[in-house]
């Protein structure tokens, strides 16, 4: 009976074991939802590329639309990484202040979920390696997509409204995308990617509305995880490869 228990008890711990001085390399992040950090509850979307350096120490470029005001900073900082695949790290921003941020990763290292730490910051949080190399001709021959979040009044006269949309995109070597959305006509839109895997992406959707994204590619180009830049917008945004 104890062999039979602990051969069941294995596996599970198993699963759950990592090896800290694993965690390497470049990471694309999305972040969203809601934060009392400042105050009122607000909406919150961030996208980002941290890169860990094996010993504890990481650096990286954060963008951030917060409330409808969109900014962009590079950050220092530092992480811990535990072999029951925990992690936690704290981000400094060129203005000197400090947000903190924890989850677990899968076992393998490629991915984690995460929330800011803070009290009163966002939840939900994904955290997976970039592609090894990034081009527009390394983007899968097709993507799904999912685009959700709302706007923010910037100005008198503006109502908040949902933005939702899903549907799928096909990209060619020019960068150039046909999208499909269900019951609408087929409209089209542009990606380019940089060596760093961050991709600009315009997209017109079916309501004549064009949308700016930045996202990065992550999931060796299988997945891009994306947020709105247009101003007033708190929107994410996902492409997963077909």
């Amino acid at each position: 009976m104890l062999a039979l228990a602990a051969a069941l008890i294995t596996p599970a711990c198993a699963a759950d074991a990592c090896d800290p001085a694993k965690l390497a390399g470049a990471y694309g992040f999305q972040l969203s939802g809601h934060t009392t950090i400042s105050g009122d509850s607000k909406p919150v979307v961030s996208v980002g590329r941290l890169v860990f350096d094996g010993s504890g120490v990481l650096s990286g470029y954060s963008s951030v639309n917060f409330a409808g005001y969109f900014l962009g900073n590079p950050v220092t900082g530092k992480y811990e990484s535990h072999a029951d695949c925990t992690v936690s790290w704290s981000l400094q921003d060129d203005s000197g202040a400090f947000q903190h941020f924890s989850g677990k990763l899968t076992p393998d290292n490629s991915s984690a979920e995460f929330s800011q730490s803070d009290p009163g910051g966002a939840q939900n949080g994904v955290l997976e390696k970039v592609a090894p190399a990034c081009s527009v001709a390394g983007l899968a021959p097709h993507y799904n997509f999912g685009i959700a979040g709302s706007t923010t009044p910037m100005n008198p006269g503006d109502e908040a409204r949902r933005v939702s949309s899903e549907g799928s995109l096909e990209p060619d070597a020019a960068g150039n995308l046909k999208i499909a959305i269900p019951n609408a006509a087929p409209t089209t839109g542009t990606i380019t990617v940089d060596a760093d895997c961050f991709a600009t992406i315009a997209m017109m959707l079916p309501s004549g509305d064009s949308i700016a994204l930045r996202g990065i590619l992550v999931n060796g180009g299988k997945r891009i995880l994306a947020m709105e830049t247009d101003p007033g917008t708190t929107v994410t945004a996902k492409f997963t490869a077909k």
